[in-house]
Formats: C-alpha cells, sequence, structure tokens
C-alpha cells in the first residue's frame, strides 16, 4: 500500500491529532492514504469516528512503541 503522507502528531493533545489530520486529509488527493502518528490515547476513538463521519476510510490502526498509526483513506 502506497502512503502518500504521513502526519507526525506525536506530543499533541486532544483535539490537535484531529485539527492536524483533517488539514492534511485536505492535501492529499481522494482515494490516498494518510499515515498518521500520534501518542495521543485518545484518538483510536476519535480518529475513528471522524474518518467514518467524514467519508473516508480507516484501513489499519496499530499502536509500536506507545505510537498510535493509523492509515486513513481519503474518500
Amino acid at each position: 500500500m502506497r502512503v502518500e503522507k504521513v502526519l507526525d502528531a506525536k506530543g499533541l493533545a486532544c483535539p490537535m491529532p484531529i485539527v492536524k489530520t483533517k488539514k492534511a486529509i485536505n492535501e492529499i488527493e481522494s482515494g490516498q492514504v494518510l499515515e498518521v502518528h500520534t501518542t495521543d490515547k485518545g484518538a483510536k476513538s476519535d480518529l475513528t469516528a471522524w474518518a467514518k463521519s467524514t467519508g473516508h476510510e480507516l484501513l489499519d490502526y496499530r499502536e509500536e512503541n506507545d505510537v498510535l498509526i493509523f492509515l486513513i483513506k481519503k474518500g
């Protein structure tokens, strides 16, 4: 899978990971993939709900060394 853009939102508290994700997803084309890295534990539910409500697709979620990594396909 090709990731078009990587967003480093580590160290940011809610709601900044969502704010930064929204800005970054607007910078890529429909069908492209954004990879988001965050340390905000609330981001799992926040980004999942945000992707669903905005028509984007959460392709993958994993945790590596206390960093949450999301792959979001722009709708």
